[in-house]
């Protein structure tokens, strides 16, 4: 499973530096499309791995329980992934703008900005877990999908850290916001 997260993250860079290349130093607009539109393709490769690994006996492991968190963090962070990438190419080789950089430290905000981060964290948190479900499901066995769930507890206590952190900058009193420049 290691070795099939890994490769699906390569193919997730392949794809997604492809694409770009293809927009902006091609110029072949429905090449970039295609590529780009094939991005999530490689989540969806990723969970087939997963399952057909589960439905022939394979068993639960670190693994599965990565997978599971890979996915819910392409699912809620990708779109973003993305555009971040999608703005540097553009920027470096198009001409584009110079990319967004997040709010300073210390603004209302950046505290926005870092609970909105959380936020995404726990919408991947969330999509993870119901992955863990899906695999306990297909094992049809508590006892042998534990070690999901002891990866998932650790991801619970990263969670409620990250959002500590990111609640903390609501905390601070901020400096000011761009709407009070």
């Amino acid at each position: 499973m290691i070795v099939a997260i890994v490769a699906c993250e390569i193919g997730f860079w392949v794809l997604l530096v492809a694409g770009l290349a293809a927009r902006y130093l091609l110029k072949a607009r429905r090449l970039s499309t295609v590529l780009l539109v094939s991005v999530p393709l490689v989540d969806v490769a990723l969970l087939a791995f997963s399952v057909i690994d589960l439905r022939r006996g394979g068993e639960p492991a670190l693994g599965h329980a990565l997978a599971a968190i890979y996915l819910g963090v392409s699912v809620a962070f990708g779109h973003r992934m993305l555009t971040w990438a999608d703005q540097r190419f553009a920027h470096r080789f198009a001409g584009g703008p110079p990319p967004v950089k997040p709010p300073a430290k210390g603004t209302r905000d950046r505290a926005v900005h870092e609970r909105r981060m959380w936020v995404r964290h726990v919408i991947a948190y969330g999509i993870g877990g119901l992955i863990m479900l899906l695999f306990t499901a297909l094992v049809g066995d508590a006892d042998r999908t534990a070690s999901l769930w002891g990866t998932f507890r650790l991801w619970t206590v990263v969670i409620v850290i990250d959002g500590l952190v990111a609640l903390s900058y609501s905390a601070r009193r901020p400096i000011s916001s761009a709407k009070d420049r």
